[in-house]
């Protein structure tokens, strides 16, 4: 059993930063490869970035078009958490933002229904 728990949502304007924290329960974490999802009201869940599992504090990272060059996805197996940095904001990246965990070593991983545990959620919005 995984639990997840994602933190550092907010209100910020656009161009601005914020950070999202995504703590692991579990001493198994550095074994399942990671995704960031966003999903907007009324819309479907979109895929935002995946890292790879890693034995170190860090993997291979792929990352959707719409925020590449903006977002970037982390994690810190010592501490059994996963970031995402966002920069230069848009108000069309407001949404809730969820984290999940998958199976299988270190894979890419950007369909929704494969991954096995998913967080809360947290609200982030981006004014104009």
């Amino acid at each position: 059993q995984v639990q997840l728990v994602e933190s550092g949502g907010g209100l910020v304007q656009a161009g601005g930063s914020l950070r999202l924290s995504c703590a692991a329960s579990g001493r198994t974490f550095s074994t399942y490869s990671m995704g960031w999802f966003r999903q907007a009201p009324g819309k479907e869940r979109e895929f935002v970035a995946a890292i790879t599992a890693i034995s170190w504090i860090s993997g291979s990272t792929y990352y959707a078009d719409s925020v590449k060059g903006r977002f970037t996805i982390s994690r810190d197996n010592a501490k059994n958490t996963g970031y995402l940095q966002m920069n230069s904001l848009k108000p069309e990246d407001t949404a809730v933002y969820y984290c999940a965990l998958v199976r299988g070593g270190p894979r890419v991983v950007q369909t929704p229904g494969e991954y096995d545990y998913w967080g809360q959620g947290t609200q982030v919005t981006v004014s104009s």
